[in-house]
């Protein structure tokens, strides 16, 4: 699973390079999240641009991410496809996450996981 990381002014921003955030990768997606260390009131964007298909799993497995970073350290996502965002709104995630039409600007982002 390709992931990248990196630090914008006021956010960590982790970039999900798969076409596929599903059941196949769900698992591997929190496991590289998890070995993050994201501090405390820092908040995280995903950036889900190159998601074009993500299922039941795959959004679980945002939710997880989300319960895991608990509440002293908001989840957002960004650069949804249109397919991803038709999802997030027919499942109401859309008033759960906070959704960027692009993740802040990193200086630069390295390779996670």
């Amino acid at each position: 699973m390709k992931v990248f990381v990196g630090q914008a002014e006021d956010a960590i921003v982790i970039a999900i390079e798969e076409p596929r955030l599903d059941a196949a990768i769900a698992i591997s997606f929190k496991d590289v999240v998890r070995s993050l260390t994201v501090p405390e009131g820092t908040r995280v964007v995903l950036d889900l641009e190159q998601v074009q298909f993500l299922d039941s799993s795959g959004l679980g497995a945002i939710v997880g991410v989300m319960k895991l970073l608990g509440p002293k350290r908001p989840l957002e996502v960004a650069a949804l496809s249109p397919a991803v965002r038709k999802l997030f709104r027919l499942t109401r995630m859309d008033t759960v996450f906070k959704i960027h039409d692009r993740p802040p600007r990193c200086a630069q982002m390295r390779a996670a996981g």
